[in-house]
């Protein structure tokens, strides 16, 4: 390898390291403005999230009607669910997802296993219980309430499963 060869690469090299370690003024500027319209649209998809998180709450707070004809609707529904998750050879189903602001306590008794949970229910998660409680825990359908995320370590959203055991 030649000697110009080698002080080629040399220079090539610090002109990557430079280019990579050093910005000009302007593209300091550049990178700044950047990060602060990337915090800016942070905030507003925060913002857009907030207010559709309380218009869900709003919604789910308010009890649906429940007709025969809902009872069915329902039940259709939730037996496809059942369906497509037994042909996956699944023992369980999520039928449901909702804030925790929807649980008088947040959340705290069904993370602490307390037995009397379900009364901290509201709303539709409320109706959603006495559905499983009165329609399909007849049937043999176990209901599993866990709490599915940790937003900044704290309870965030729960989820009801239908749970089944092929064997009984």
């Amino acid at each position: 390898m030649s000697r110009l060869t080698i002080e080629q690469r040399s220079s090539e090299s610090a002109r990557e390291l430079g280019d990579e370690s050093f910005m000009s003024a302007a593209e300091l500027r550049n990178y700044v403005m950047q990060t602060e319209m990337a915090k800016a649209s942070k905030d507003v998809r925060s913002g857009q999230a907030e207010n559709a998180r309380a218009e869900l709450i709003r919604s789910l707070t308010q009890p649906v009607a429940v007709t025969p004809e809902k009872i069915a609707e329902i039940k259709r529904r939730v037996l496809g669910q059942l369906k497509s998750a037994a042909v996956r050879g699944d023992k369980e189903v999520l039928v449901m997802r909702f804030p925790n602001a929807l649980c008088t306590d947040k959340g705290r008794s069904l993370n602490n296993l307390e037995k009397e949970w379900p009364s901290t229910l509201m709303g539709r998660p409320l109706q959603a219980f006495e559905f499983w409680r009165d329609h399909l825990q007849p049937q043999g359908y176990g209901l599993k309430a866990i709490i599915v995320d940790w937003p900044q370590g704290l309870p965030g959203d729960i989820g009801f499963f239908l749970t089944w055991d092929v064997n009984r």
